[in-house]
């Protein structure tokens, strides 16, 4: 669109723009005069091209150089494997450090520390917040909080994933003290509101403290890069300063701890590049947002198909222990399983798999480890993977090998029931479609947690050798006929014992069960696989209506 009156054959490009002064009275024609000698254009943009290349260059070649000698990636370098060719948009490149305070004058900090943006991973947008190393030490600054504050905004308000790549000293105490501190906090409250719905993955590929410590324990998933990775919230320094320990980082929160004694993690990988597989494997089986749609993806395997290798997995005798891992490598697409906190509790087995091409949670019993009974951690750790996959409408399968809750004072002392509460909680508020097979042991309330019929599976089904029962055949008749069993001479007791038990075992076979309906099928174990499959396409669309509630009080 052209504004004024042209000449005969003048076009709107040869059209000068008029002189203000011409406009303007006479007496003011002197005053607003003005010409520009700066730069043209071009030169500008050669300034703008000299500042972009600064600033990309992070801390520099020689902290570069000490990351990789570190056996670490660059944030760039990261970034560069999480997205796809050319898709990643930075931004803030430009932004660096606006503090007032004495320390932190003549420090020329690049892009702030931290290298934020929005891409593409395998084909859909992903934002990240990625701390950088090489400028002190990935410290979160105020302008780099401004920063990520950005992303996290525009991943809610996009309904996309929000990557965090943690190598980061925390807090950056030049710029934290006194009152500044205070408006850090956003960060985690924000955290909470995006939880459940739009994934949050937190991966520790250097040290987190303090601050960025709290941010993989508000996350969905925290994968830790084995040897140099950390998180703790507090560094060895102030810890010592403190309480007077000495520790070192490692030993403190390196990945062999919070993925194998405190559960804070949920898998430990050997290097960067593993980390960015893992971050994307776990992606791929999540919806965008909490009401996207699952990535279903085109099945090569036949749904179908027997799985008759399980007749020789699993024993027939209940008090033979077996790997539950190699049932599940049995059941799912190609055997692609992709584990959580596979080395915390690890009497439970918790992950994501695909049946027919349908990204699924399993929640499986391992008998290798306490028989397969559910102990505090094992609560802990099964609750919130359902919580995990309800939230983000992930279908759940269930394979029930349970002798029950482990007992005993010790574990009464750690709060055993507050923990088993949890995990009834979880699996009892999930409703997304959820599919049961009881596989040999259902005893007590681990037959509750592990949805049992009571619990809206969409599909529950038990094989042959089956047991359901507040408890096992032996416990039960060392209960029930105890005092009948002590009144026999001790050479009668082990062939009365036998035959009570093998009543007993009469009593609670899965044939019980499905005459009274309790179950919906017995099945061939070979059929499990195609059973499962049918199961989840079944409850594709189903719909459960709550109560209205604000929120439930959880028993944490």
């Amino acid at each position: 669109m052209s504004i004024g009156v042209h000449g005969a054959g003048e076009g709107p490009e040869e059209a000068e723009m008029p002189d203000a002064t011409e406009s303007a009275p006479s007496s003011e024609r002197a005053a607003v005069s003005y010409s520009y000698d700066g730069p043209d254009l071009r030169e500008q943009v050669s300034v703008l091209n000299e500042k972009r290349a600064k600033h990309f260059a992070m801390g520099g070649p020689a902290r570069i150089e000490r990351q990789h000698s570190d056996n670490k990636l660059t944030a760039r370098e990261r970034l560069e494997l999480l997205y796809d060719n050319g898709s990643f948009m930075e931004f803030g490149l430009l932004a660096h450090h606006q503090s007032q305070s004495p320390s932190m004058q003549g420090k020329f900090t690049p892009a702030d520390g931290v290298v934020t943006g929005i891409g593409e991973v395998d084909g859909r947008r992903v934002a990240a917040i990625a701390y950088d190393f090489t400028v002190m030490a990935g410290s979160m600054g105020m302008v780099t909080e401004l920063k990520a504050t950005r992303m996290r905004e525009l991943a809610l308000r996009e309904r996309i994933p929000l990557v965090w790549l943690i190598d980061s000293a925390g807090a950056r105490i030049q710029e934290a003290t006194g009152s500044m501190f205070a408006r850090t906090g956003d960060l985690f409250k924000e955290q909470v509101i995006m939880s459940g719905v739009v994934p949050q993955v937190a991966a520790m590929m250097g040290p987190g403290a303090a601050g960025t410590a709290y941010i993989p324990g508000l996350a969905d998933f925290v994968p830790m890069v084995k040897g140099t990775s950390n998180m703790a919230l507090a560094g060895p320094h102030l810890v010592k300063a403190a309480v007077g320990e000495d520790v070192t980082a490692e030993d403190m929160g390196g990945s062999s701890v919070h993925c194998r004694v405190s559960g804070v993690a949920d898998l430990e990988v050997d290097d960067d590049p593993a980390c960015i597989g893992a971050i994307k494997k776990y992606l791929s089986f999540f919806p965008s947002s909490n009401v996207g749609e699952l990535p279903l993806t085109e099945a090569r395997d036949p749904g179908n198909r027997r799985v008759e290798e399980l007749y020789d997995v699993v024993p027939a005798n209940p008090r033979r222990a077996y790997d539950v891992h190699k049932v599940i490598a049995a059941l799912v697409d190609d055997g692609d399983f992709f584990p959580m906190k596979p080395g915390w509790a690890k009497n439970i087995v918790t992950g994501f798999a695909r049946f027919a091409g349908r990204p699924t949670g399993i929640v499986a019993n391992q008998p290798k480890v306490l028989g397969g009974a559910i102990d505090v951690n094992a609560a802990d750790k099964a609750a919130r993977f359902v919580w995990l996959c309800d939230a983000f409408n992930l279908p759940l399968v269930f394979l029930m090998d349970c002798p029950g809750f482990l007992v005993g004072s010790a574990v009464e002392k750690q709060g055993i029931i507050r923990h088993g509460s949890k995990m009834l909680f979880a699996v009892a508020e999930a409703t997304v479609p959820k599919v049961t097979v009881v596989m040999r042991k259902g005893y007590g309330a681990g037959y509750y947690v592990m949805n049992g019929r009571a619990y809206e599976p969409d599909l529950i089904v038990a094989w042959p050798s089956a047991e359901i029962s507040v408890m096992g055949p032996e416990g039960a008749v060392n209960i029930i006929f105890r005092k009948q069993l002590e009144a026999m001479p001790e050479d009668q007791r082990n062939e009365a014992r036998n035959d009570m038990v093998a009543m007993i075992r009469e009593q609670i076979s899965p044939y019980v069960a499905a005459g009274w309906s309790f179950i919906d099928d017995l099945i061939d174990p070979a059929d499990t696989r195609s059973v499962i499959v049918r199961g989840l396409a079944h409850s594709a669309t189903k719909k459960v209506e709550r109560p209205w509630r604000k929120h439930g009080v959880l028993p944490v």
